[in-house]
């Protein structure tokens, strides 16, 4: 087990759904190269990315010999005046006909990209608990698991917010090592407590000198991933081992998806991201071997 469990997601080819992130590479590219580095599946990517309609979205990872995971859905759920749940089921066909098992959802601002975030009173926990558990009904419903992913810039951020998801929600969690270290949050420390919360995972390897400035303000978000904050596995100072045993250890039966968060300035020459995510490949190969 496990080793056919290894995905990837388009933001490893620089392919992201804020607005001026950087040169987008063409889903023929992407899914090409994701089959070519021994990926077995991919979360669909950022709105637009793969056709809408539910049965072509499944045609075209099939057409490049992938399943789907799921997808990265950043929802506001905070907001007492607005509904998520709508929203969320509209999407929910696509999943069926793709096969896909895995919504992951972040906590919206509702303001324009991750470097800035309001702050939440009670009443917007209150709002945004309640929200999550809704959601996760409704999709289990559809036969898909709800997890939420602790996301910098987003209204689940830091320790303090994970703590208070586990605490306050029954909804499973996306272990992603790097929004988690950049939000104070130690992922093989919260993979030894709560394995039991894990459902699904986004690996990527951090450099923790340009993730402690985002953490005190002295870079943009946007900034360090452009900077190279995000490393290919095992040449960050993510533990990746202790990660990965504590989760067998609790029978994981969940996806590795491998993230290298990345700004491309323009179409690569040569091998370009697929380089940096067959080294991830290989790493996390080993490390479940």
């Amino acid at each position: 087990m496990g080793q056919n469990k290894i995905a990837g997601a388009p933001i490893s080819w620089g392919v992201c759904e804020v607005p001026g992130w950087g040169y987008q590479l063409t889903p023929e590219r992407v899914l090409a190269e994701m089959a070519e580095v021994g990926l077995a599946a991919t979360e669909f990517g950022p709105d637009g990315f793969l056709p809408d309609a539910p049965a072509a979205k499944a045609a075209t990872l099939a057409a490049h010999h992938l399943t789907a995971v799921g997808g990265f859905t950043p929802t506001l759920l905070h907001l007492a005046d607005h509904d998520p749940v709508p929203g969320v089921e509209a999407l929910l066909p696509a999943y069926g006909a793709a096969g896909a098992g895995t919504l992951v959802l972040s906590a919206d601002t509702g303001l324009t990209g991750y470097d800035s975030r309001p702050q939440l009173d009670d009443a917007g926990w209150k709002t945004l608990l309640e929200n999550l558990d809704r959601i996760s009904a409704a999709a289990a419903a559809a036969g898909v698991e709800t997890v939420l992913h602790p996301h910098v810039g987003t209204m689940v951020e830091t320790g303090d917010d994970v703590r208070r998801v586990l605490e306050g929600s029954s909804v499973a969690l996306c272990l992603d090592t790097g929004h988690l270290l950049i939000g104070g949050t130690d992922p093989a420390e919260l993979a030894r407590q709560a394995p039991e919360r894990v459902a699904h995972t986004h690996f990527k390897d951090v450099d923790l000198g340009l993730a402690r400035q985002v953490q005190d303000g002295r870079r943009s978000y946007t900034d360090a991933v452009r900077a190279g904050m995000y490393r290919p596995l095992g040449s960050g100072d993510v533990d990746f081992g202790s990660i990965v045993g504590s989760l067998r250890a609790r029978d994981y039966q969940g996806w590795y998806v491998l993230e290298q968060d990345t700004i491309l300035t323009e179409a690569p020459t040569g091998v370009g991201p697929a380089a940096d995510v067959h080294t991830s490949v290989e790493h996390l190969r080993s490390l479940l071997a």
